[in-house]
């Protein structure tokens, strides 16, 4: 296998490579890339251990083996991980989408997984006489991410200057370096905080988890995404139980479909059922009062650790 030279910009990098030669049962296993540190790797951790896989001393390595599954975890800088997947050096990888396009990486999306949401966007100082994205011709503007920005201004006909910046984009303004920024922001406190305020959003962005080309039908890979996708159905759902008199049971189960439809078990009380189901937590505060008006009583809400269908 061909390896760009630019896949390997550090110490960490040459380790790991020698560790993979050096270690053949490795290559028999399929093998996942993860942030090693940052705003995605805790929830990829507690994503993957939620799945029923066992690794320990992630903290220390740079790749760790799953004990209980055909998985090999590598470490990795967020930017490096599209290169290390589009190359086959490793099989998966869960990494922000905006770092997939910035890369231009050629990679297949398997699953969205919900968590590490954010925004890039164009952002302004607070006294700026910027009013309208056209008032951004001619202007210089600060990033770390040039090739996003650089078709956002193409799509929206906008002549400006692409500064490009690594590491913090935020102080570009206040010296002097560029009239915006374009970065990611989550609550806006930094932008805040060094003077700036939210202008224009370029892109959302979430978690994803991708896979190199040609990996579809590898067993290994569809056991895994079944248990991820479980593991966020499950996330997203509830399990509900309530009471309800046997005269109110049509109307009850006509809100509550469930996975399939409710499970309804008789209680000692004549003429009461209870009604188990699951729902979508959100789905559920929004019908709340819509079954306590049915007749709807007692009504537990417990949660779904995984929803296998």
């Amino acid at each position: 296998m061909l390896l760009r030279e630019a896949s390997f910009p550090g110490l960490e990098h040459i380790y790991y490579f020698f560790q993979l030669i050096q270690t053949p049962f490795i290559l028999k296993n399929l093998k996942i890339a993860i942030q090693k540190s940052g705003r995605l790797n805790e929830k990829s951790v507690q994503l993957l251990k939620n799945c029923g896989l066992d690794f320990e001393n992630y903290k220390s390595s740079l790749i760790t083996t799953v004990s209980n599954f055909n998985l090999e975890i590598l470490f990795l800088r967020d930017d490096d991980i599209p290169g290390y997947v589009e190359q086959g050096i490793a099989d998966l990888g869960i990494v922000g989408e905006n770092v997939i396009d910035e890369t231009q990486s050629n990679v297949t999306y398997l699953q969205r997984l919900g968590f590490g949401k954010c925004t890039l966007k164009l952002g302004i100082p607070k006294d700026s006489p910027i009013e309208r994205l056209e008032d951004l011709n001619g202007k210089s503007i600060a990033t770390s991410y040039p090739n996003i920005l650089t078709e956002f201004l193409k799509e929206y006909k906008i002549d400006a200057q692409i500064r490009t910046i690594s590491g913090s984009v935020e102080i570009a303004p206040g010296l002097g370096l560029s009239d915006a920024i374009c970065d990611i922001v989550s609550t806006g406190g930094t932008l805040k905080s060094n003077g700036l305020k939210p202008f224009i959003d370029v892109r959302s962005s979430e978690a994803i988890l991708i896979g190199r080309q040609n990996l579809q039908e590898n067993p290994v890979l569809c056991e895994l995404l079944q248990r991820i996708q479980s593991v966020l159905r499950a996330k997203e759902t509830k399990y509900l139980v309530l009471n309800v008199e046997r005269k109110n049971l049509a109307e009850i189960t006509e809100l509550l479909h469930g996975v399939k439809s409710p499970t309804i078990v008789p209680l000692a009380d004549e003429g009461w059922v209870a009604v188990h189901t699951v729902i979508s937590e959100d789905d559920f505060w929004d019908k709340i009062n819509t079954l306590k008006s049915a007749g709807a009583q007692g009504i537990v809400v417990m949660p779904v650790e995984k929803i296998i269908l």
